[in-house]
Order: C-alpha cells, then structure tokens, then sequence
C-alpha cells in the first residue's frame, strides 16, 4: 500500500571511483611551507557562548538533582544509599559544569 514494510528491501548500489595510479603526485592545494592538512576542529566548539550555555545547564540540572534528593531529608526521612547517590551525582554534574566554564579555550588538552 504505500509502506517501506511491505515492499523489498534492495541494497543501495554503489559504484567505487577509479582508482589513480600509485606514481601520480596529488595536486598541491596548499602553499609549499605550509602544512598539507590543517588540524581536525575539537568535537565540541570552545566558544564563549557554547560553555556558558552548556556549563550553566549542566549547573543547573546538578543543583536539581541535588534538590530533589534533599527534598525528603526535609521532611525528616532518613537517607539511604539510593538518596546518598543522587545527591553525589547531583554533585558530580554541577562540577562538571564547572569544569566547562572555568577551562580557558585551547587549554583543554595537554599538548605535550
């Protein structure tokens, strides 16, 4: 009728690009001094913007999970392990957070 179920599933058909000779030499796109490939860009972006946003939310999800988890300790419950441990990783997301922000852009590897 109309479904992607009911019809046969084909492979997609690809077809490989002839090969170069091994002798060839590759078209220099780049000048002769400089590097032939430029360096990959980090997965995450390192700006400003992107931290504060990231880092504030991570902050902000920590100090809820935290919160939630004191929430019955106020009420005079006893805290048991399971209570213990969501206020641990409350904790362990809002340093998180921290890290983000505080980490200078460039620096957040060791180069050496």
């Amino acid at each position: 009728m109309g479904s992607f179920v009911s019809q046969p599933l084909e492979p997609d058909k690809f077809v490989a690009p002839p090969e170069a000779p091994s002798t060839a030499k590759p078209a220099q796109v780049t000048a002769p001094g400089a590097p032939a490939s430029p360096a990959q860009a980090p997965l995450f972006n390192n700006c400003w913007s992107c931290r504060v946003l990231s880092g504030s939310g991570l902050i902000g999800a920590g100090g809820y999970v935290y919160w939630m988890a004191r929430k019955p300790m106020k009420l005079g419950y006893p805290p048991g392990p399971g209570t213990i441990a969501q206020m641990i990783f409350g904790i362990s997301i809002a340093c998180w957070g921290v890290v983000i922000l505080s980490d200078p852009k460039g620096k957040a590897f060791r180069t050496g």
